[in-house]
């Protein structure tokens, strides 16, 4: 016990200067100087493979699964069909989209200057449906989740690159989520950080703690806890903000609403820790 205090205080320290005031370029050097300290012989780029960069039996078995036949493939092929299905008005979702759509995953979310708000590719999806008079789709998983994972699918490969510009209501945003992640909640008294930076590597019962860096990179994603008493192609599915309320109540907090404020704010600030890292979406997850 005496051990397990010395280690959690000298990560503390480590991320000091994230609990006090610094820029978003300060975190972000300090959030990767931390996990490489953390994880010496992590490589960078490898950490958009979450726990299976840090376990090699793990890995072995996920690299099977991925290269066979991963569970998301038909998700996959369901959100392209409803990408390209025109709407009762003759348009697509790549109307509403630049570049059509395709290869854009790593610049969400991203700030609206002119609506003064944080967007998430979510978000936008049901945007466009809503501009084309459609209703928009239940948040968190199904067919919208179908959606994402296939315009991450054709963003694979491509750098994240989350932008903090240099107007208030960005930085606000920013701080909300920054501070989100690292506050304590619920009955647990746990706080994002808790279980995906300084514990990071460890094991809770059979689970072992991914790494918060990179975790962003592989959404939406498709577990088997999802998929159990489900069925159809996108059982199993879920995306970022699902799997923020899942962790929510695993520490007996109440959970947020998906693509609520504080959720998004969160996206923002976790994604924003990724930058640098390639698009992996959707990948298959413990």
């Amino acid at each position: 016990m005496k051990r397990l205090m010395i280690l959690l205080t000298s990560a503390v320290a480590a991320l000091a200067p994230l609990a006090g005031f610094s820029s978003p370029e300060e975190d972000l050097h300090t959030f990767r100087q931390y996990f490489k300290q953390r994880f010496p012989s992590v490589a960078f780029s490898d950490y958009i493979n979450g726990v299976y960069a840090l376990d090699a039996e793990r890995r072995a078995a996920w690299a099977e699964f991925e290269s066979f036949s991963p569970p998301y493939e038909d998700a996959v092929a369901l959100g392209k069909q409803l990408f390209n299905t025109p709407f009762a008005n003759g348009k697509t979702y790549a109307s509403c989209f630049p570049d059509e759509g395709l290869g854009i995953r790593q610049n969400y979310p991203y700030f609206d200057a002119r609506r003064g708000k944080v967007v998430t590719l979510e978000a936008a999806i049901n945007q466009c449906r809503t501009q084309n008079s459609e209703k928009p789709l239940p948040w968190g998983k199904g067919k919208l989740a179908a959606i994402s994972a296939y315009m991450g699918f054709t963003s694979r490969g491509k750098t994240i690159a989350i932008k903090v510009p240099n107007d208030p209501r960005a930085q606000a945003m920013y701080e909300r989520g920054k501070r989100h992640f690292y506050s304590k909640r619920g009955q647990l008294n746990f706080s994002c950080a808790d279980c995906h930076v300084y514990n990071s590597g460890n094991h809770i019962r059979s689970d072992l703690l991914s790494p918060a860096l990179g975790q962003v990179s592989h959404f939406p994603v498709w577990r088997k806890k999802w998929a159990a008493g489900g069925s159809g192609p996108t059982a199993g599915l879920g995306t970022l903000h699902r799997r923020y309320g899942g962790c929510n109540k695993q520490v007996r907090a109440a959970p947020a609403k998906p693509q609520s404020i504080e959720y998004t704010a969160l996206e923002y600030f976790h994604t924003y820790m990724s930058n640098g890292l390639k698009v992996n979406a959707p990948s298959l997850r413990q």
